[in-house]
């Protein structure tokens, strides 16, 4: 016996045989874009365990998502929090011994055709950080085509740091054809994957296009994740009557507790050894 046939987009309904979808297919577009829409929603609008960096591989804390307090280690591609870089530091000066990745104690490379083998090294081994990275390294050298095929193979395999600079080609044309569809594309991506920026940029357009009620979804979510702006985004939207006292409220304490969650006293002697400019 034939099976029905389903509907690949919604699941709502089920077809007899192709004639029967070419025939009702019509009267069930309105209904299956409904579903999808909501569908869509349900998975844009969760909020995500933790920010795309996720924890550092070391002390198991999550990361900030201010990236000037972690760095990615080239030999691993490992992303290791300042406080832990600055440990393995001290135990090198007491120990007399070279510098080394805390990770996985590869030494540090001494130039920088060194590091690019490392990073290549990666991302033979189909490493979606080091991708990213390079692809970091050639936007910087203004070659976009380059940077833009390394991002996609980073996309790909799930980087939301890569979908987030992906969208930024795409949205101002940078060695890409301008797509606004394909930016808010790898917006969405990048947002469902933690990336609190990507996120707090979806909200913006939102905003801009006067969806309030779904700019303050996506403000709050990036609240949530420790991202300030989206506090600053959502002050002004209180100001403005769009956002409510409590909702208010409620996103000022999940943000400090996300902010919170990602402090240390390891993490702050290596800021106060910065501050005191004690690292050499």
């Amino acid at each position: 016996m034939k099976s029905n046939k389903e509907c690949t987009a919604c699941d709502l309904v089920r077809y007899c045989s192709d004639s029967c979808q070419k025939e009702h297919k019509s009267q069930h577009q309105q209904e299956c874009k409904k579903q999808v829409d909501e569908l869509h929603d349900e998975l844009l609008f969760k909020q995500p365990e933790s920010s795309y960096l996720g924890d550092c591989p070391i002390c198991m804390i999550p990361l900030s998502i201010d990236q000037t307090k972690s760095g990615v280690w080239s030999c691993c591609s490992k992303i290791i929090c300042n406080g832990c870089h600055h440990a393995n530091i001290l135990r090198e000066r007491k120990e007399k011994l070279g510098h080394s990745c805390p990770f996985c104690r590869k030494p540090v490379p001494s130039t920088q055709e060194q590091s690019d083998k490392q990073t290549m090294k990666r991302i033979a081994a189909n490493d979606p950080v080091a991708m990213r990275q390079k692809g970091i390294q050639q936007y910087d050298k203004e070659d976009y085509r380059s940077a833009f095929e390394y991002y996609v193979k980073a996309a790909e395999l799930g980087d939301a740091d890569a979908q987030y600079e992906l969208a930024r080609l795409y949205e101002f044309g940078i060695g890409v054809e301008k797509d606004e569809g394909k930016a808010i594309h790898f917006l969405e991506e990048a947002a469902i994957g933690g990336h609190s920026s990507a996120r707090r940029t979806l909200g913006s357009i939102e905003w801009d296009n006067g969806n309030n009620e779904r700019a303050v979804k996506h403000c709050i979510i990036a609240a949530n994740l420790g991202d300030d702006d989206s506090i600053k985004m959502m002050m002004l939207m209180f100001r403005n009557g769009l956002v409510s006292k409590d909702d208010l409220a409620s996103a000022l304490r999940a943000h400090q507790a996300a902010v919170d969650a990602t402090k240390s006293p390891q993490r702050e002697a290596a800021e106060e050894y910065d501050r005191q400019g004690l690292r050499k």
